[in-house]
């Protein structure tokens, strides 16, 4: 599992446009058109990283143009949006990493929320290092040698220890605990959330200083920034079953979609073709990139793809 978070404060009410820059928090609140039975609206929950809002832009951009269906989005974080969804306050998620309990809890015994199928993206959380320091000193990308450099990746907030470089205390992740499993000297330091992260990672590659930094794939950042994957202990099934004995590597997620129930029941072509929408990494980091970098509003990214691969999306049309 795993959570990100927010990036700029946009609009009011319930409405929440997508912008490039994230929004504050809906948790508590309710879109006007979640469950309005009988009438064209789509409700779509949005996760504040600029893959999800690639996702979900492309998706309404289509639902709004092709469809004919009104489509309003409300960003909560990842483990609140499974309550939201199965509550019916949205109708669908497009992008999870993995929260086996919700699944258990909504899909398999409440069966509120039923799943939506394979987004075709794969994700993978790991820690990075940046290409130009690992070049430099191979070693630092096995974990076992991590102490050697810790001296060189302190920094003043991570006082006598080094630093691994998180987003958000909202995220879940397993690196506080990797970090005292495996007896490591670093001390895992917040930037606050995902912009926040990528700026000072772009600081850090400007100065060509070296960093360690927690981040997934897919992300547009590895374009600007390249990054080498630290080696940590093998990933087998269950071991990271216990949150605090956990020793061992992030997974690579098949990423998925799920639906409130009812929607996927009675939400007609809009429900159809969110079981269809199925697209590729470079595809999401194509438009992520556009609205990160270029600056585009995720309508407009999401209108220039559109444009561009119309062959793609044809096919997740009922």
């Amino acid at each position: 599992m795993r959570t990100r978070t927010s990036v700029c404060a946009a609009g009011a009410l319930a409405l929440l446009t997508l912008t490039g820059c994230g929004a504050a928090d809906m948790t508590k609140q309710a879109s006007p058109y979640a469950a309005a039975r009988g009438t064209k609206t789509v409700t779509l929950s949005v996760q504040s990283w600029v893959g999800a809002q690639a996702n979900v832009a492309v998706a309404r951009y289509l639902l709004e143009h092709e469809l004919g269906y009104r489509v309003d989005t409300v960003q909560i974080d990842e483990v609140p949006a499974w309550d939201a969804l199965s509550q019916g306050r949205v109708d669908a998620l497009l992008e999870d990493w993995g929260h086996p309990e919700e699944e258990k809890r909504y899909v398999e015994e409440k069966k509120t929320i039923t799943r939506g199928g394979d987004l075709g993206v794969t994700g993978h959380i790991g820690w990075f290092v940046p290409t130009y320091f690992a070049e430099a000193h191979p070693d630092v990308t096995d974990w076992k040698n991590l102490n050697k450099y810790a001296g060189q990746l302190r920094t003043a907030e991570s006082g006598s220890k080094g630093q691994l470089l998180d987003g958000s205390p909202s995220y879940v992740t397993n690196d506080k605990a990797l970090v005292k499993n495996l007896g490591l000297d670093y001390q895992v330091v917040f930037a606050g959330s995902e912009a926040a992260q990528i700026t000072q990672i772009k600081q850090f590659a400007k100065e060509k200083k070296p960093f360690l930094t927690y981040w997934y794939k897919p992300q547009w950042l590895f374009e600007k920034v390249p990054m080498t994957e630290v080696k940590l202990p093998a990933y087998k099934e269950g071991c990271d079953a216990d949150p605090q004995k956990v020793a061992c590597a992030y997974p690579h997620t098949p990423l998925q979609k799920y639906l409130n129930a009812d929607f996927a029941r009675e939400g007609g072509k809009a429900a159809a073709f969110l079981k269809k929408f199925r697209w590729t990494t470079q595809a999401q980091n194509d438009v992520a990139l556009m609205i990160a970098e270029q600056k585009l509003s995720p309508e407009e990214a999401a209108e220039k793809w559109v444009r561009d691969n119309e062959r793609v999306w044809r096919a997740w049309l009922p």
